[in-house]
């Protein structure tokens, strides 16, 4: 998928993603992915958080942090060892700080954060994204239901390599990784009760599913029944 070539606008929606500079990890260990877990919701205030000021020093659960307004509406998300994917949205009747758009300052807000910890962290140094997020413009509904799938069904990679290649060989075993799999709003969809339900606004976005079992058999026929070529013109 390529980069974002036009400007991102108010009431689209779109397929957020980025990953490590040169294909490397972001995430190193359950601590790191629980920071940006938390960053997802923290960042998307009209608030300047600072993570280590408002939550650290404060001695409060980040999810008990008072976000005040929201700046985007986030439908999905996901994230991967080097990479993460998430589906947003944002209505503003006004012009974000300096001509930027609300998802640009909410993705400039979320990345510096979470680089800042990793650096820190690791005593690391240099940018941890490979250059600026990208962006696919998601224009009908079957680009939509196709990215609800790809991203709730990304984390199967990690159980069987080729599964975008040649399908996926076992989707029973399929569906007990994901049930385990804790780093995506896929729990979300089918419990509804963790505390991460928090980063979602599903409001802002059709409901592609009636029940909890259409979702997790539908989100299957779907990545099945297309590709990305199919969806996006694109290669997978």
């Amino acid at each position: 998928m390529g980069y974002r070539k036009t400007s991102l606008a108010n009431s689209e929606f779109y397929h957020i993603y980025n990953r490590g500079n040169s294909r490397q990890k972001i995430f190193f260990d359950d601590g790191d992915y629980q920071r940006f877990i938390k960053l997802l919701f923290i960042c998307n205030s009209i608030k300047q958080v600072n993570f280590r000021d408002d939550i650290i020093e404060k001695k409060i659960d980040a999810w008990d942090f008072d976000r005040g307004e929201t700046i985007v509406s986030i439908g999905a998300w996901v994230l991967m060892p080097n990479h993460f994917h998430i589906y947003i949205t944002f209505t503003s009747p006004e012009e974000g700080l300096r001509g930027e758009n609300n998802i640009s300052i909410f993705m400039r807000k979320l990345c510096t954060a979470y680089s800042k910890y990793i650096n820190t962290k690791y005593n690391r140094t240099g940018s941890l994204f490979e250059g600026k997020f990208k962006s696919v413009h998601i224009t009908d509904d079957v680009q939509a239901k196709y990215l609800f799938s790809y991203i709730h069904l990304n984390p199967v990679k990690l159980f069987q390599k080729d599964w975008k290649e040649v399908g996926i060989k076992n989707k029973d075993e399929a569906i007990k990784f994901l049930d385990t799999y804790k780093w995506s709003s896929y729990k979300d969809y089918l419990e509804g009760d963790r505390v991460e339900n928090k980063i979602l606004d599903r409001k802002s976005f059709p409901k592609y599913f009636s029940t909890k079992k259409d979702f997790q058999n539908e989100i299957f026929e779907w990545f099945q029944t297309f590709s990305p070529k199919k969806v996006f013109g694109e290669k997978n």
